[in-house]
């Protein structure tokens, strides 16, 4: 991949998610026309996974879909949808299992069960081997996190956490995903972390419909907006949004294998 042919990647986007499916063409023609050539589109059950298959058959080359339930939703949900995402992930049909982690801030479900399926869903993408998109929040979710195997092939998503959580995660060989949140005004203690945080191992994300950039705050995020991340790491590093665009693509592309 040469410098001068760099694409963007948006490697977190929820567009089969209700806020964004019914204008999911547009959603992706404005990507494009914004140089966004492929979305990592992240399923979360059931019904945001059968959009994405239809969705994927129309746009093969620039929509890769990921699949699992949510630490929010594994009590509820994780194992009447298990059986079926294992099918779908053992098939090869997505491109990552993800999101999976753990969350101790709103603990949806009891951690017990998070823990549960969180090992779970690592043992199936190792026997699929297929990369993990991590969603982890909360320091003692983190904690947590660390006593898993280290041999998973990871990306800590919308990561908002400080030296410690950056370094326990480079240390693993995992990538870090930067979100809209880089972008805020008041997300000083990332950004100063930003500046050091090594390009060979950034991805950048929309978490769309959530966390649009600063300068779309309280709007539905989508696609389009991925570069006003890689700007703000630009800034934040000295360095040209090209180099950035060129490290955080790459990246992308070679974690998913797309």
């Amino acid at each position: 991949m040469k410098k001068d042919r760099f694409v963007k990647v948006d490697s977190h986007a929820h567009i089969t998610s209700n806020e964004l499916y019914n204008d999911v063409d547009q959603i992706i023609l404005r990507a494009k026309e914004a140089g966004v050539s492929k979305i990592v589109n992240i399923c979360t059950d059931v019904v945001t996974f059968e959009r994405g298959l239809e969705i994927k058959k129309r746009y093969p080359a620039e929509i890769f879909n990921t699949v699992a339930t949510t630490p929010h939703d594994v009590e509820k949900e994780g194992e009447e949808n298990f059986l079926y995402f294992e099918k779908a992930i053992l098939s090869k049909q997505v491109v990552a299992v993800g999101e999976v982690g753990l969350d101790y801030y709103y603990e949806h479900s009891k951690k017990d069960v998070q823990k549960e399926f969180l090992k779970r869903y690592f043992q199936l993408a190792l026997k699929a081997n297929l990369p993990v998109v991590i969603h982890c929040r909360g320091d003692d979710a983190f904690l947590d996190l660390l006593k898993f195997p280290q041999d998973i092939k990871a990306v800590l998503h919308c990561f908002t956490g400080n030296l410690y959580h950056a370094k326990a995660c480079l240390e693993r060989g995992w990538y870090i995903s930067l979100s809209g949140i880089l972008t805020f005004k008041k997300s000083i203690d990332l950004q100063n972390l930003v500046k050091d945080l090594p390009l060979s191992k950034l991805l950048i994300e929309t978490d769309s419909p959530y966390l649009a950039p600063q300068s779309k705050r309280g709007k539905v995020n989508e696609p389009a907006n991925v570069c006003e991340i890689a700007d703000m790491i630009a800034f934040l590093q000295g360095v040209s949004l090209e180099e950035v665009l060129f490290h955080t693509t790459k990246n992308a592309l070679d974690f998913f294998v797309i």
